[in-house]
């Protein structure tokens, strides 16, 4: 991903944190299986609060390219929001380590990314990036972007009325494809219409093979295997692989928002 010759957003800020014994390192796969879950509030534990006030973020490469996802996103949906006549709701995306305090409630590195709707944000420590590729096989600064447009995935839901808290396993899988699937539509968008201040197309070759290992690395199926050697698809929350991969792949092949519908 060309990432570099992009515009960076204004939407990143950092929150200062404290980190926890073991920090990142602690992470469990049992805990991973949360992640990008829709409302972390039902799971989030109290926790040293530690932050400070928003600042702006580092200017280190990882900021950067966060800086440069985001806002292929805002390019990306404010696109479609325009096509509807409507503004696009920018959401705000905050760094942080070891842990935060969202309007959601605290949440630590180990949850993984996440959006809290009440604040319309998404929450990123970036060292999940070294996890997810150290320790998940998923390398590549297009998975990362993937990570991020899930989590924009969810603002757009919650921002169209679509987002619903509550209502089970079921509802909760379905809300996650969802947001699999409007990853997708950026991706879509990101493929055929953006492109770098030098004119060069945004997405490189390897990108969506970086996005579908991603997807297919965080399924409910492989991490339950992974954690206790067995899979019980009754408890899914997120979906299979198998299934957030054919949900980023009809967004990305189709760039068709109707194909996202729950």
């Amino acid at each position: 991903m060309r990432w570099r010759g992009y515009r960076q957003s204004g939407n990143v800020v950092s929150r200062g944190g404290m980190i926890a014994g073991g920090g990142v390192g602690a992470i469990v796969l049992a805990v991973v299986a949360m992640l990008f879950g829709v409302d972390p509030g039902a799971i989030l534990q109290q926790a040293p609060s530690g932050q400070s006030a928003d600042a702006p973020a580092a200017n280190d490469s990882m900021t950067q390219m966060t800086r440069a996802i985001l806002a292929s996103t805002e390019d990306a949906w404010s696109e479609v929001f325009r096509q509807s006549n409507e503004d696009y709701p920018e959401p705000q995306l905050v760094t942080f380590s070891g842990y935060v305090q969202s309007a959601c409630g605290t949440a630590q590195s180990a949850m993984g990314p996440f959006y809290c709707p009440r604040d319309q944000a998404v929450y990123v420590d970036l060292s999940f990036f070294d996890e997810l590729s150290n320790r998940f096989g998923a390398a590549g600064d297009f998975a990362q972007a993937y990570v991020i447009a899930h989590e924009v995935g969810h603002h757009v839901q919650n921002v169209t009325g679509q987002l619903q808290p509550g209502g089970g396993n079921e509802q909760s899988v379905r809300q996650e494809l969802q947001a699999d699937c409007l990853a997708g539509i950026w991706g879509y968008i990101a493929n055929t219409r953006q492109r770098t201040q030098s004119g060069e197309p945004l997405i490189e070759p390897g990108d969506v093979e970086e996005a579908l290992a991603a997807a297919s690395a965080i399924g409910d199926d492989r991490l339950q295997k992974q954690s206790q050697g067995y899979v019980v698809p009754e408890s899914f929350t997120h979906g299979s692989s198998a299934q957030r991969v054919a949900a980023f792949r009809r967004g990305f092949d189709t760039g068709d928002v109707s194909q996202c519908q729950q």
